[in-house]
């Protein structure tokens, strides 16, 4: 049985704690968080224990998955790694690189869950790509055992992951803004935003068959000026109205 403790209790750690969880072969021992609150709830769904002083965090675990904003990620790997002579080191962040633990860990790599999570919203984790890297053999065999949660591990670089974090970006934070931006054009009409779903899902349906490219529609293809034009003078918004000049610009300019 692999021993794990959590270093975070946000939506990557509670999704990825139930899913190790639910493997059988790997036992959540303790779960870390700046708020005990938070650790708790956590703890509670995974039947371990609570702290919230990184000098409370057990010893003898096999892996301790940090997950925490990377704004803190590295004064939480200082405060944690140093004087721990065994135990894999694990950090989940798409853009920070791996030798944050150089000097701090003997064993240590990144487990990076490429998906976008919320503890309200239960996932198929077996379906999400997790970009993994080691320092050596031990972290991999680690990582390994831990990778079961998905039937997609994927070996990349630090150098490569963080085009891969990029790309995500793009693909789902800036998409899910032009959603907010979207329901802010139909709340002052009374309209509800769910008369977009089915656009939204279609649109990501055609992506699993179509290139993006080909999938896109819209006045920015034809660079249709009059309908351009009499959609930017309805934007009250300084800023939704320089995105959407310069989305239209951008899709015009790769077709």
């Amino acid at each position: 049985m692999m021993r794990v403790v959590l270093i975070g209790a946000g939506n990557l750690a509670t999704n990825l704690g139930k899913a190790l969880h639910r493997k059988g072969d790997v036992e959540v021992v303790q779960v870390f968080s700046r708020t005990l609150e938070s650790a708790a709830q956590l703890a509670g769904v995974l039947h371990c224990g609570a702290v919230n002083s990184l000098d409370e965090v057990v010893r003898d675990a096999d892996v301790y998955v940090v997950s925490v904003k990377d704004s803190v990620l590295a004064n939480v790997i200082g405060q944690l790694c140093p004087g721990r002579e065994t135990g894999v080191f694990l950090h989940t962040a798409g853009s920070m690189p791996m030798t944050m633990f150089e000097g701090k860990a003997r064993h240590y790599g990144v487990f990076y869950p490429m998906q976008t999570f919320s503890k309200s919203m239960e996932l198929d984790f077996s379906e999400i790509p997790c970009f993994v890297e080691a320092s050596d053999e031990l972290t991999q065999r680690a990582i390994r055992h831990l990778g079961t949660v998905s039937t997609r591990l994927i070996p990349l670089s630090s150098a490569d992951r963080k085009y891969v974090h990029l790309a995500a970006v793009f693909a789902c934070n800036f998409s899910n803004h032009c959603y907010s931006l979207a329901a802010q054009v139909l709340e002052p009409h009374g309209i509800p935003f769910d008369v977009m779903l089915p656009l939204i899902d279609e649109t990501a349906r055609k992506v699993h068959q179509l290139s993006p490219r080909e999938a896109q529609t819209g006045p920015a293809v034809r660079y249709d000026e009059n309908v351009i034009a009499a959609q930017m003078a309805l934007i009250e918004q300084p800023k939704a109205r320089e995105i959407y000049e310069l989305m239209t610009h951008s899709i015009h300019d790769q077709l």
